[in-house]
């Protein structure tokens, strides 16, 4: 399958910090992920603040346009502003989730073993530089489905046993579940949005981990649904198959 080669750089760097040890640079990553954690908290507020504002000047616009009041435009150019600062707000929201997932070199021994077996499976891709091992969801589940098929539970079986190897089991794991952007047809009542699709999956794999021995305080999910496209999607919703996939980020423990 298709796989980011280690680099040199990578390697002296990996090397470099087996030598002297990783403990200092993992207590300022989680000293900065608790930081960044603090700051979405905070933005998270802001925003929900900001819909409700926007709400509220919406019923009033639409009351001053039943009524023919002059206040009509001064109304929109504030919902104008207030739209833009959600925006703002979500892209800051979205930026410190990225940080907050990955980005993380591993040691050489364990990145070894995690391209080797993306070379072995089909399904799977991994990334070096930022720790990613990636399934694609067509290859993972039948569509709208959050079952885990038969293969890929094998394959998902591999990846615990890398994880709670000696090299592995000194990271935690997040499980971020991604769709594209059709709408939900037939699994609905089960799967109401992509949003919840994508969660349920995120979750059909951390089980198929718990039962082959992963931690569960190790285990993380998240679900993202159609918000975080890797290529654009097809016009008319007709999606792409590169934005269905789930993503496993290997971080530092207590990450």
């Amino acid at each position: 399958m298709r796989i980011v080669k280690l680099s040199g750089v990578f390697l002296v760097c990996a090397c470099v910090a087996l030598i002297t040890g990783c403990g200092p640079e993992l207590q300022s990553l989680r000293k900065q992920n608790a930081a960044l954690n603090k700051r979405e908290e905070v933005l998270r507020s802001d925003l929900q603040v900001t819909r409700l504002k926007l709400q509220q000047l919406e019923r009033q616009l639409a009351d001053a346009e039943t009524r023919g009041g002059i206040e009509v435009g001064t109304l929109q150019l504030k919902i104008k502003a207030l739209e833009k600062d959600l925006d703002e707000k979500k892209r800051s929201i979205a930026e410190m989730q990225q940080r907050l997932l990955g980005g993380v070199m591993l040691p050489v021994e364990l990145s070894i073993m995690l391209e080797d077996f993306a070379e072995r499976e089909e399904m799977v891709t991994y990334d070096p530089d930022r720790g990613i091992v990636k399934f694609e969801s067509d290859l993972l589940f039948k569509s709208g489905s959050d079952e885990v098929l038969p293969a890929a539970a094998k394959a998902v079986q591999t990846l615990s046993g890398i994880l709670n190897s000696e090299e592995g089991k000194k990271f935690d794991i997040i499980i971020a579940g991604h769709t594209d952007d059709q709408p939900i047809r037939y699994s609905r009542p089960k799967h109401p949005t992509n949003w919840h699709l994508s969660a349920h999956r995120a979750i059909s794999v951390l089980n198929v981990m718990a039962k082959n021995n992963i931690a569960q305080k190790r285990m993380s999910v998240r679900g993202f649904g159609e918000l975080r496209p890797i290529v654009p999607n097809e016009p008319g919703k007709k999606g792409n198959q590169q934005n269905r996939r789930v993503e496993i980020y290997i971080v530092p423990e207590g990450m």
